[in-house]
């Protein structure tokens, strides 16, 4: 029975391993929400996106919300290959043997 309750509990929790978003509550009363990766503060009600590609929201509730601003591809054509664009924020995916002609994703995870 216990080996079944922990089953459950993991086959439960597995799918947040790849979550996208992550939320962090303000831990005092101040107005604002700090991006602790960057050290930068933010004002109730703003919105940014982060350096390493994070869409993240300041709510009047003291809670911060920062989702992936793109989405990895997870299946291309064989004949191809994919490159992150920092500045872009999103995957480029074009073929090996040419960079200029870009490729179809045919899967993708958020």
């Amino acid at each position: 029975m216990r080996s079944l309750a922990l089953a459950v509990l993991l086959g439960t929790l597995l799918p947040l391993i790849h979550a996208s978003c992550w939320y962090k509550k303000a831990e005092t009363d101040i107005k604002q929400c700090l991006y602790d990766k960057e050290g930068a503060w933010y004002p109730i009600g703003s919105r940014w996106r982060t350096k390493d590609c994070m869409d993240c929201s300041c709510h009047d509730n003291g809670v911060m919300s920062c989702c992936s601003a793109y989405s990895t591809p997870t299946r291309i054509p064989d004949d191809c290959r994919m490159q992150f664009n920092q500045k872009a924020c999103e995957y480029e995916v074009f073929k090996k043997d040419d960079r200029s002609v870009s490729c179809p994703v045919l899967g993708a995870v958020v």
